[in-house]
């Protein structure tokens, strides 16, 4: 993600598309929870806004940034994913205060959308894939799908040392197969 980081300006576009990629690998999310199939259908219903982030802090004074969700791929209820902050150039919490920053999404509008002129553009799945796979390949790597980074952040945790069965509810896994 560093390599892909460096690729980026903070132009509003690259702003969106890495607070999001920062936010769906750090939470184990689908990208599609996170992104619009279409750039016409919002519904603050069934899509995340600015309104559904919050912060806690646990127990222990750590603090996460909770997002949550009207509902999801597998429940039509509401769902809840997180993360903390990250040292270095892909902590996910400075990508998306600069998002909000450069772009001031409306607070009940969607939450990845990018100035485009006078207007905001919705972050769909196919711009956020189309813009990972050009930046992953000018930072000189094979084209990365949304459905690979779900695993490949599934494999940071683990290896970091969370649970197999931590990381199976983080990552809304069914199955052992993941």
């Amino acid at each position: 993600m560093a390599d892909i980081k460096s690729q980026l300006s903070d132009q509003p576009l690259d702003s969106t598309f890495f607070a999001c990629l920062t936010t769906f690998f750090y939470s184990a999310a689908r990208v599609g929870e996170f992104t619009m199939q279409q750039c016409d259908h919002f519904d603050p219903a069934e899509n995340i806004t600015p309104a559904g982030i919050r912060s806690e802090t646990d127990c222990n004074g750590f603090m996460t940034t909770v997002f949550t969700l009207p509902h999801t791929k597998t429940s039509t209820t509401s769902e809840e994913v997180q993360w903390a902050k990250q040292e270095g150039p892909t902590d996910p919490l400075t990508a998306l205060e600069a998002h909000l920053t450069i772009n001031n999404p409306l607070l009940n509008g969607p939450l990845f959308t990018y100035k485009d002129g006078c207007s905001h553009c919705l972050l769909t799945k196919s711009v956020f894939l189309k813009h990972l796979k050009a930046t992953a390949k000018a930072a000189g790597h094979n084209a990365i799908q949304g459905h690979g980074i779900q695993i490949r952040a599934t494999l940071k945790y683990l290896l970091r040392g969370m649970p197999f069965k931590v990381m199976k509810v983080k990552g809304w896994w069914a199955s052992d197969a993941f």
